[in-house]
């Protein structure tokens, strides 16, 4: 029954989007980080992102990795500065043992660099997506 279908709340799990220099083209590139801040392993994580607006939407971008190790990191995707100007949106699934777990971000468009913080995880500025 769909009533006992638990899905358990997500905490220590965040998504970053990241401003980056990129020495090759000497210009700043936006960077979306999945930051696992718990202190078990996430296993079969998947990630699924789009971003859309009013008259545009971009293709679906799918991600895997197997495992996210306890206070670590890792790079999704590059996000090119027009997919900022629209609602950007990522679907994260994962399992901790045999308990999946679900949770969806949202990054609102027209992100600027006033908006960055120092993302301690990182040690890098970003907006930090809870």
């Amino acid at each position: 029954m769909k009533k006992d279908i638990e899905i358990p709340e997500v905490e220590g799990v965040y998504l970053a989007i990241v401003s980056e220099h990129n020495e090759v083209y000497n210009c700043q590139d936006w960077y979306a980080y999945l930051i696992n801040d718990k202190e078990v392993s996430l296993e079969m994580v998947l990630i699924l992102s789009k971003g859309y607006g009013e008259d545009k939407e971009t293709s679906a971008m799918r991600h895997k990795l197997e495992k996210l190790a306890p206070y670590s990191a890792s790079k999704i995707e590059l996000i090119q500065e027009d997919v900022l100007k629209l609602r950007n949106e990522f679907r994260l699934t994962f399992f901790i043992g045999d308990r999946l777990y679900e949770k969806k971000y949202i990054l609102e468009p027209g992100l600027k660099s006033g908006d960055l913080r120092i993302i301690k995880q990182l040690n890098k500025k970003g907006v930090l997506l809870k």
